[in-house]
């Protein structure tokens, strides 16, 4: 992907999501449940967003995936991210397909004011930013329960 493809992906108002969403047990048996999700488009670009929670950790992560170039858009919180140029970026951040580096460089988003333990809000707000129509309804996470030994 290049930055002028990548330009007209994000600027793209036709880019959807057709049904509800629900979060599943991550595969790994981590405490974090996922999902993933189509984005169609008139130009029918191949990408899929995929979501990761972790409420004992307070980590939240919404990916666009391109299927030829990997994540070129994301939102993650509750993490820290350390960019190429040793700048360190907030526990909020998002990453955006930039060519030279591809998605390794973040910002510090203002657009994003839900918290992480509100993954509905915040899947609401970054389509919003995204310009992705969601048709459907996002179902809350799951409540992790830990076992007693």
């Amino acid at each position: 992907m290049n930055q002028t493809d990548f330009e007209a992906f994000i600027a793209d108002a036709s880019k959807r999501i057709e049904g509800d969403i629900s979060w599943a047990e991550d595969e790994d048996h981590s405490p974090a449940v996922e999902f993933k999700a189509e984005v169609s488009s008139n130009p029918g670009y191949p990408v899929f967003v995929k979501g990761s929670y972790n409420s004992l950790a307070g980590t939240l992560s919404y990916a666009l995936i391109h299927r030829g170039s990997g994540r070129i858009y994301a939102l993650d919180m509750g993490k820290d991210h350390h960019n190429p140029s040793c700048h360190f970026v907030g526990e909020k951040h998002k990453h955006r397909w930039n060519e030279p580096v591809r998605d390794k460089e973040a910002y510090e988003p203002n657009d994003i004011t839900s918290a992480s333990t509100q993954p509905v809000g915040v899947w609401h707000q970054f389509c919003a930013e995204a310009k992705i129509r969601h048709n459907g309804t996002m179902h809350d996470p799951p409540s992790v329960q830990l076992e007693i030994l």
